[in-house]
């Protein structure tokens, strides 16, 4: 053990204690947290319109503040933008995380000097516990990288704007920039593929130990290693790799892929991070499902999904959630987001503690037919199957096909790049759609009842994903592909690519 990881133990050991403090009693924190928000929150043009000085509990809260998207939201943002102070927060907000939305157009999502501990912090507690629980603190004396966006940043309304992991880069302590790949210059090419080729550069000579990035990403630096160096694995380059830090999709689909790539199974720690907030991460390397990050300025809301659309749709707290209910995430937070839907959907997997699972996006499943098959349900059914048969998946999506052009029954059409076509596509298909029933009820019912026929499956020629994030500008970074589209849209620009 070296300096830096001796160092740091004593660190990691006193914040995985301060973890399992707070974590055992979630509703407390959560409770202290909502008070602080609404104290704070009280000072400002929101607070004061919304009756702030009536909400002395929960249910007071929800008489005074509805339910919003980032719709709802963008006449105050747009107020923020021309400069006027204690709008959401008190004050200006320190930055914007710039993201895209699927019905909004670009969204500008305010950081406070507030919220940063909870992006940054978070991040630093997981990697910290990771170490404390495992014992393994060897990751601290290498070197990290961390595959994210260009660390540039615009200025929109006299704030500093950019994406959220470009943004983070700005916020890295000295101890850690030391040890952080790539370099700043490196990071700011935009361009993902010449990105990409520069990272390689700086790090095949490397001691690199951890590497943390959205895993379809991630596969695509490895197989530019081994193409470089002319090795068969990545351990080979990196001995002493041994841990992988993810997040934003659902790693297991991806998992037999990057393992071989890397020639060993290694340790992982999953995180949930949104320019919204840092909503959970993986605590325990044994235990499944996320731990809620309850005590970091974010108060949080559950809605059911099958009420997400109504006009008035249940509200629950986190003393009042069930496990197996799949429910839409709502966050108030201390960046000024009150009642605000981030659209993502979770269901809990323990109480005690609190620990998730996100199952999907709220307007990413298909329900053409009333099935609402969401992202958790087509990846372990896929992944049921791709073990069953042996086969490595690189990606998919699912679209439904409701009209099929030689007429017929309806049907939900995968698309699907494998490593190696299964040999028998229409035997894989069979046992996938046999997998798909035992996931979702309603999707039986629809089989069994003669109003769908089974899945279909379109297998697409190599690299058809990547070029289509390329052809969108969007290969890279914190970029994912949809995992279920409502409509033909994705899939009909896919097989145009």
């Amino acid at each position: 053990m070296r300096i830096k990881s001796r160092l740091l133990k004593p660190v990691a050991h006193q914040i995985a204690r301060s973890i399992e403090r707070w974590s055992g009693n979630a509703v407390a924190a959560q409770q202290r947290v909502f008070e602080q928000l609404v104290r704070k929150g009280s000072r400002t043009a929101f607070g004061r319109e919304h009756g702030f000085d009536k909400v002395n509990s929960y249910e007071a809260f929800k008489a005074q503040v509805p339910l919003r998207d980032y719709e709802a939201l963008r006449p105050w943002i747009e107020r923020i933008k021309t400069g006027e102070q204690d709008v959401l927060w008190p004050g200006l907000p320190k930055y914007f995380a710039k993201t895209s939305g699927t019905t909004s157009g670009v969204k500008y999502i305010p950081l406070t000097r507030d919220s940063m501990p909870n992006h940054f912090g978070t991040a630093r507690n997981a990697l910290f516990n990771y170490a404390a629980r495992t014992g393994n603190f060897d990751f601290f004396d290498g070197k990290m990288i961390f595959l994210s966006g260009s660390p540039e940043l615009e200025t929109v309304g006299g704030i500093p704007t950019g994406r959220l992991s470009g943004i983070v880069n700005h916020e890295v302590p000295k101890w850690l920039r030391t040890s952080q790949l790539p370099s700043y210059s490196t990071n700011c090419i935009e361009d993902w593929e010449q990105k990409l080729d520069a990272i390689v550069t700086e790090t095949l000579q490397q001691d690199m130990r951890l590497i943390s990035g959205i895993p379809p990403w991630v596969q695509m630096y490895y197989e530019r290693l081994l193409q470089r160096s002319g090795k068969k694995f990545v351990k080979e380059l990196f001995p002493n790799f041994n841990v992988f830090v993810y997040g934003g999709v659902n790693f297991e689909p991806y998992r037999a892929g990057l393992e071989a790539l890397v020639g060993k199974r290694m340790d992982n720690v999953e995180t949930y991070p949104a320019s919204e907030g840092f909503i959970a991460f993986q605590d325990s390397q044994t235990e499944p499902g996320l731990l809620l990050n309850a005590d970091s300025g974010i108060f949080f809301e559950f809605v059911p999904m099958d009420e997400v659309f109504n006009e008035n749709p249940t509200r629950r707290s986190l003393a009042e959630v069930e496990m197996g209910v799949n429910y839409a995430l709502i966050i108030n937070n201390n960046a000024g987001l009150w009642g605000y839907s981030i659209g993502d959907t979770v269901e809990f997997v323990s109480l005690k503690p609190y620990r998730l699972f996100v199952t999907g996006r709220v307007k990413h499943f298909i329900s053409a037919f009333g099935e609402h098959v969401i992202g958790k349900e087509v990846d372990a059914a896929m992944l049921a199957t791709s073990k069953a048969a042996g086969v490595g998946i690189v990606e998919f999506t699912v679209a439904p096909q409701v009209s099929p052009p030689a007429g017929g029954l309806p049907y939900h059409e995968w698309f699907v790049e494998f490593d190696q076509i299964p040999t028998d596509l229409l035997r894989f298909a069979q046992m996938l759609d046999d997998e798909m029933i035992k996931q979702n009820i309603y999707y039986e019912d629809l089989i069994k009842g003669n109003i769908l026929r089974p899945l279909k499956i379109t297998a697409l020629p190599k690299d058809v994903f990547r070029n289509y994030m390329k052809s969108q500008g969007k290969l890279g970074g914190q970029n994912k592909v949809p995992r279920l589209s409502n409509d033909r849209k994705l899939v009909d620009a896919l097989v145009s690519v």
